[in-house]
């Protein structure tokens, strides 16, 4: 399908954002050409935090939530020189032993704190709109998503309650299956359930995207064909290139297309059989998905931050304890190992998104289709889904 949502279009209604190029791509000394003077950048599914902080009131016990990310000064200066306009942050309980439904309103309310806190740098994105006003603003949109449905509970009502708190992205499953339908790394490969259904129901009736990131096949063309509205799959990689779990298969990004929605391509180890990614595989994965989806459908969703990691020994160290927890958790996928790294090792820092520009360029894309790729698809599947 088509996009009705044009460049020309957006471009317009971001009241000429070409001249607000601001902090970002215009400010960054590349030697390049980079990301486009003025082009919009979103990532479908990332982080916004200072790995090299830790955070000041950690409690071991609870596990890791999004109220941990380190927000300063530099994460802020990061984002914009990378030309970052609006992210999906993961907010609410993925896994874990905390209580799903209070450990996400709480972390909502946090975020919420935290957009206050620097009012002239992040902004909270409610509508397509409002990443176009992020951009003329020169300000860091905040996307609220979810990567699980747990803090539902039995109850869809609750899609009414999160929709009215701002999270625009709800992703149905995590890794293993839950109570609407099974993930990736389910071995049965079901479908949605009765549940699920109710939930994507709710979700189309909110206006709420909803990702099918994680699930399992069964359950992503399931959702596809029932949804009322477009869906995504916000950060995946092709299983035609390579055959793990997390990668989705071209029947997947095929049916999400047609039928008016978004796939975002990661920076994760899983574009490759030996689980160490580089940036030649983000671009051979981005070329697959144009080639099965059209230029149209396919956007970015790094599934990582922009602050460079200072001490990446330590790190090492850090990320295998992580990985190794996952696993015995139940929640790890097929593809991590334990000296698997959790980003491209050659994409990432300030840098990521000038430097993807550029491999596209030297690909032969064109510089409408990079923009597109960047965030005009998702600006135009935003539109579609959460309205102008």
């Amino acid at each position: 399908m088509t996009s009705t949502f044009n460049r020309r279009e957006l471009l317009a209604a971001g009241g000429a954002v070409i001249a607000f190029a601001g902090g970002g791509a215009s400010a960054f000394a590349l030697g390049s050409a980079g990301v486009p003077a003025g082009a919009i950048v979103v990532n479908a599914l990332g982080g916004l935090s200072n790995p090299n902080v830790e955070p000041s009131e950690r409690k071991e016990a609870s596990g890791w939530t999004s109220t941990d990310a380190v927000i300063d000064r530099r994460v802020i200066d990061d984002a914009r020189a990378s030309g970052l306009t609006a992210v999906n942050i993961t907010l609410g309980h993925v896994f874990g032993p905390n209580e799903p439904f209070e450990q996400t309103v709480r972390e909502i309310a946090h975020w919420d704190a935290v957009a206050r806190r620097y009012p002239n740098d992040l902004v909270k994105i409610e509508s397509a709109g409002d990443i176009l006003r992020a951009k003329r603003e020169n300000r860091i949109g905040l996307i609220y998503g979810f990567q699980n449905t747990t803090m539902l509970g039995s109850d869809p009502s609750r899609a009414d309650v999160f929709a009215n708190l701002g999270v625009r992205i709800v992703q149905l499953t995590y890794n293993p299956a839950n109570a609407v339908g099974d993930g990736s790394m389910a071995p049965e490969n079901r479908g949605l359930t009765p549940f699920g259904r109710e939930v994507v129901e709710r979700l189309n009736a909110n206006r709420v995207m909803v990702d099918l990131s994680h699930s399992g096949e069964q359950t992503c063309l399931e959702a596809a064909r029932i949804s009322k509205q477009p869906i995504s799959i916000n950060h995946t990689g092709c299983r035609a290139l390579t055959d793990l779990p997390r990668n989705k298969t071209d029947a997947e990004l095929r049916l999400v297309a047609e039928r008016g929605g978004f796939v975002g391509i990661y920076f994760m180890p899983f574009l490759n059989p030996t689980s160490k990614a580089t940036a030649d595989d983000v671009v051979a994965h981005i070329e697959h998905a144009v080639n099965v989806c059209g230029e149209d459908h396919v956007g970015i969703g790094t599934d990582g931050g922009i602050t460079t990691i200072d001490d990446l020994n330590a790190y090492k160290a850090k990320i295998a304890k992580e990985i190794a927890d996952r696993r015995a958790a139940g929640m790890g996928a097929k593809g991590e190992n334990p000296d698997t790294l959790p980003f491209v090792i050659d994409l990432r820092g300030p840098s990521q998104f000038h430097d993807l520009a550029d491999r596209l360029r030297r690909r032969g894309h064109s510089e409408a289709r990079i923009e597109k790729i960047l965030g005009v698809n998702f600006v135009a599947y935003a539109k579609r889904v959460w309205g102008a």
